[in-house]
């Protein structure tokens, strides 16, 4: 994915869901903890920091809630 078209995507949907090779699970991006620079992604958590490149990312998908989600359906 292109570091340009995730920014993009990222800054229109404030989060994201991203699918990255080397981690099980997909990972949520927000504004305020992501940092895209380049080809690479920084991503700050909790207790430390991920970094990876954009060539790992093999999907992207806007977060989204539902109240069925929430039990409020």
């Amino acid at each position: 994915m292109e570091a340009d078209e995730l920014q993009e995507l990222l800054e229109t949907n404030g989060e994201l869901m991203i699918a990255v090779a080397d981690f099980g699970q997909p990972l949520e991006l927000h504004l305020h903890d992501t940092e895209i620079d380049g080809d690479t992604v920084r991503l700050e958590l909790t207790d430390g920091v991920i970094t990876f490149d954009t060539d790992a990312i093999a999907g992207a998908w806007q977060h989204t809630h539902s109240l069925a989600d929430l039990g409020l359906e």
